[in-house]
Order: structure tokens, then sequence, then C-alpha cells
């Protein structure tokens, strides 16, 4: 990874609250102008090279024929027809066809233009699609590690801002530097070949309008990096704001995150002060250098005029030349700025965009066939950090069709062992084989794809509840949605809302209760029909009675499925076939209720706790 572009974590504390946030967010980018970035991006327009190309083509010439020629008819039209010494004074046809042409001129010019921003405009948004479609696919390839390590605000801004800055580049930007290059070359070759003296003593001015655009454009481009940081972290902290907005709540800390965002605001807008007043500075500076230049043509100029070297019209005609000669400078000026931005911003997405998964697929990896459930965990390890063992020499053999309750005090392994089964993780030493076939060496949608996971914490996305239970399976029909439903005494609570199972819930199901929710969680895996079925803490969030409902579901579901059970209520566990005991990532236990009961170690303890908890809130 770029350093310039590595994550570095930073502590904001406000100074009203004395609340600490601890965040990561991208360092600024101080760095000159990069063609290794240049060219990466320069790859999303190769596809359309073919039809950018004879528009580039096309736009050069006739931006540069339009704007060069008239200012030449303007000099024709005032030494020729205006001046009382001209030949043709007081010709008004000729004055007609000079007035005609420059008309005629600037017509094509304006065409031209509205032709150009149209189609670049369709290129570029075209290439922002490209850009953003590639971004988002890495995106969701990448495993837990990246996530766990990131709000889901800063994960944003890359995908929405951070691309958008690039859009101006990309729809107007490239071509009108190749145009503004060919008008800038066009008009220093007119002024030197009308008069060489007169051409070079405007030309002067440029490398001081150069030096001061550039110097005040790397100022004006740090501040708005700035701006663009603020902002990366006001994001990140609303994302967790919103997502956290029930806690706030229930804890009355609402004056407190208040005070915290309007420090984080009045920051942010600071920032923005700042590069704002920047901005707003180097127009002035650049009009002041270019008054300069007209400074000298009209003082040199009179004097050349007195030498019958140049004509008035020529004077006029340099005077518009210097006004157009201005215009690329300034959009040049602009564009570097834009284009260090755009390295900026280029940098952090091809960031995502390069990273890689921590579970990556092997290069030779094979499709998982349909399997019967046979699984074999061998001397298991696993770590989260460096030093720091989450399982420790896990051996496990479960055959196809059991039933396995995974039981232990919280951070003993638990959870860690179905993260890993899913592949969510890749273990650190040892081996996970389904019927024989270890799971690295297939690829990881095949793995998923036969084995279904319910989790405490289920997840509703915006649609219709129809929606979200075929989302297990995506070309389920109507009647085997319903079907999946029935099979987990969900389907009586859905007919009773207003629109049935086409009524639409929004992001997380908020409409729901924490047991329907979890209902049609069950009725989603269930309808993917896996050959491994997991129950992550999956009764938790559900009622007594409910529960009694969904046991009695289970036991016709889960026959012929391998099935892996999470959960601290007894009813849920005392019927597996096998229990597993786990304590700070060790296999303490293994057996059947009643085994472990006679046993009398840990689990014997977990269960008499649990009675006891029962009798006291009973």
């Amino acid at each position: 990874m770029s350093e310039s572009v590595k994550q570095t974590v930073q502590t904001d504390e406000d100074e009203q609250t004395g609340r600490r946030f601890v965040y990561q967010d991208d360092e600024l980018l101080d760095k000159g102008f990069d063609w290794v970035q240049v060219k990466r991006l320069g790859q999303y327009l190769k596809p359309y090279s073919k039809q950018i190309l004879p528009v580039i083509i096309t736009m050069m010439i006739v931006g540069a024929l339009t704007k060069l020629l008239n200012p030449l008819l303007i000099a024709y039209a005032i030494d020729n027809v205006l001046r009382e010494s001209a030949p043709r004074h007081g010709d008004t046809a000729l004055l007609f066809q000079c007035v005609a042409g420059m008309l005629s001129l600037y017509f094509i010019q304006w065409a031209a233009n509205n032709y150009r921003i149209r189609f670049t405009n369709k290129v570029g948004q075209k290439v922002i699609y490209d850009l953003r479609h590639d971004l988002f696919k890495n995106i969701q390839s990448l495993s837990f590690r990246f996530f766990d390590k990131r709000p889901a605000g800063s994960i944003l801004v890359r995908i929405t801002n951070y691309v958008n800055s690039l859009q101006d580049l990309f729809t107007n930007g490239v071509v009108n530097l190749m145009i503004d290059c060919v008008q800038l070359l066009g008009i220093i070759f007119i002024l030197l070949f009308y008069n060489v003296k007169l051409g070079t003593a405007i030309i002067v001015t440029v490398p001081i309008m150069f030096m001061v655009s550039t110097k005040l454009r790397v100022l004006i481009r740090r501040a708005w990096q700035v701006v663009q940081t603020k902002q990366s972290r006001i994001n990140a902290h609303l994302n967790e704001c919103i997502q956290g907005i029930k806690v706030t709540q229930a804890f009355t800390q609402e004056k407190e995150n208040m005070a915290f965002f309007d420090q984080m605001n009045l920051d942010n807008h600071k920032s923005w002060q700042r590069a704002s007043t920047l901005n707003q500075a180097f127009n002035p500076i650049i009009e002041v250098t270019g008054a300069i230049g007209y400074c000298i043509l009209f003082w040199f100029g009179a004097y050349l005029i007195q030498q019958e070297e140049i004509t008035i019209g020529l004077l006029v005609a340099f005077a518009t030349y210097i006004g157009h000669f201005w215009e690329p400078i300034n959009r040049l000026g602009q564009m570097y700025s834009q284009m260090l931005i755009a390295m900026a911003s280029s940098e952090r997405i091809f960031e995502f965009i390069d990273e890689k998964p921590n579970v990556a697929e092997a290069a030779n990896a094979k499709e998982l066939p349909k399997v019967k459930g046979d699984i074999e965990l061998s001397k298991v390890e696993f770590e989260y950090e460096p030093g720091r063992k989450a399982l420790k020499g896990i051996d496990l053999s479960v055959k196809a069709g059991e039933s396995i309750a995974l039981v232990g005090h919280t951070g003993s392994g638990k959870s860690t062992i179905i993260n890993l089964l899913c592949r969510f993780y890749d273990i650190t030493s040892g081996s996970i084989t389904i019927d024989g076939h270890d799971i690295r060496d297939v690829t990881v949608s095949s793995l998923r794809s036969q084995v279904g996971i319910v989790l405490q914490d289920t997840f509703i996305f915006s649609g219709t509840i129809r929606d979200n239970i075929r989302f297990g399976r995506l070309d389920a029909t109507d009647e085997e949605v319903e079907f999946a439903a029935k099979a987990v005494r969900a389907h009586d609570f859905i007919i009773n809302l207003p629109l049935g199972y086409d009524t639409e819930v929004q992001e997380r199901g908020n409409v729901l209760s924490m047991g329907q929710r979890q209902l049609i969680s069950f009725a989603r895996a269930l309808l993917a029909d896996p050959r491994v079925l997991i129950l992550d803490e999956a009764t938790a969030s559900i009622d007594t009675e409910t529960e009694l409902k969904i046991q009695e579901a289970l036991k016709t579901l889960l026959a012929g499925r391998t099935s892996f059970i999470i959960a601290h209520r007894l009813s849920t566990i005392r019927g597996a076939d096998k229990i597993i005991v786990l304590d700070h990532g060790v296999m303490m236990e293994q057996g059947t209720h009643e085994e472990l009961l006679a046993h009398r170690g840990i689990y014997h303890g977990l269960i008499q706790a649990q009675y006891r908890f029962l009798r006291e809130v009973g």
C-alpha cells in the first residue's frame, strides 16, 4: 500500500464534553503529479478511445479556428473599412461580410461546444460508472478483516465523494486540456508571426502568471484536501450515530452527541472557509497579472503604431488574443489543480480496488460438489490479531446429518468456529474439510451456497417481506417462499400485515419486532436449502411461545442436514447429537446432554447457573 494513503488511527476530543473518539482516516496527500495514477485513470478511457479521439481532434481544429480567426477579421475590418484612411473606408458591403463571418464563426463555436459538452458528459459518465462498478465489486469481495478495521462511513465516502471528484476530469477536463493547449500554441504563433517584438513582450508575463497560478493552486489543493478529510470524518460519525440512535436515546446522550457533532461541523466549516478564501483569491491575482500584460500591450503597442510597425486593427486583435490567451492559462492552472485532486482521489480509490481479500481463492480452486455434510476440523488454530489465539488446536469430527451445539462463555470461540467454517476468515493452521474437500481448495461461492446461516442480529433489507425471504434463493417461486415461511411459523404474522408478503419494510426492518425479523431470517436460510445449517444465537430474540413453535419446526427442518447451533437456552441445545464445550479457544468437553451432566464438569456448571437464574427471575 502507498505510504501516502496508508490508514492512520487518529483521536479527536471534544473540548466541551471531553468525549474521545478513535477512528481511522486517510492521511492528507502531499505529493506532486503522479503519472502512474494518470496512466491507470487513462485505462478507463481506453475502451472509449475510438469514440472520443475523433471528437477531440475535431474539437481542437474547430476550437482553434473559431478562436483564432475572429480577431483577425476584426483587425481586417478596422484597417480596411473603419479607419478614415482605410482603402475601402465606408464600404458597408465589406463590413457586412466581416460581421457575417464573425457571426458564423461564433455560431460554429457554439454548436461545436454544445456537441462537445453533450458527448464528453456521456462518455465521462460511462467512465465514472465503470470506475464505481469496479470499486463496489471489489469491496463486496473483501473479507471480514477489511470491514473490521474501517467504519462504514469511510468506505461510503470512497464510493461516492472520491469517485464524484473525478467526474469533471472525465466529462470536461481531458478535452478542455487538449483544446486549451492547441489554442494557446496557436495564439503564441499568431502573436509572434504578426509582430515578434510585441508578441515577445506580451509572452514575458506568461512565466509570472504560471508561477503564481501553480503556487496558489498547490495551497488551494491542500486546503480542499483538509475539507475532504473533515467531511469524511463527519460521514463516518453520522453513519455510526444513525446506526446507534437507539442506544444514544436510551442512555440520554443526545446532548453530548450533539456537542461533539457541532465541534466536528465547526472544524469542517473553518476548513471550508479557509479553502474558499484561497480559492477566491486566485482570480483577482490572475486578473492583476493579466492587467500587466494589457499595460505592456498598449504602452509598447502605441509606440509601434507611431513607428508604423503595426496597425490599429492589429493592436485591437492583439488585445483580443490576450483575452483569449489568459483564459487557457487560467484553465490550465485549474486543470493542474484538478489533476492533483484527481490523483489524491484516485489513489484512495485504487487502494480499495487493489485491496485483496484475506480469504483468497486458490488459483486452481474447484467448485464444491453437492455435499452430504461430513465435516472435519483437524488441529485448527486461529488468531484475529498476531499473538492472540482465538482457537487452540480444535479437533472435531461431525457426521452428515448430526446436530452440534457449541456452548461456552463469551469469547470462548463459538462464533469463531462458525466464521471459519463459512470462510469469513481463514484458519491460521490446521484444516477444515467437508466431505473430504479442504474448504481452502474450493471456490468461496460454492462453499457458502451450501451453508445456510441465521445470526442473532439478523439484517432485513429495504423491500417487501417476500423479497427478503427470496434473498436466500432469488429464483424461488412465490409458493416456495410461502412454504418456507410456513415451515418456520412466520406465515401467520406475515398474512396479518397490511399487504401480507408484499408489505414494504425499510432498512433493518424496524417496523417488525425482533422475533418477526428472526423468523424471516429463518425462512430466508431454509429457502436456500443448505446442506449445512448454522444457527448463531438464532432464537435469542424470540419469545418463549414462539420458540416452542420453532422447536417443533426445527425437528423437521434440521433432519438430514448437518447443523451447528450456538445458544444459551437449554431447550435449544439439549436435543443436539453432540455438545461441544469451549473455553478460551480450547475444546474442554464433548458429548450428549446426559453424558456431560453426568460428567459434572464445565457444562454441568453452566446448566446449574442457568437453572439458578431462571428460579431467581421466575
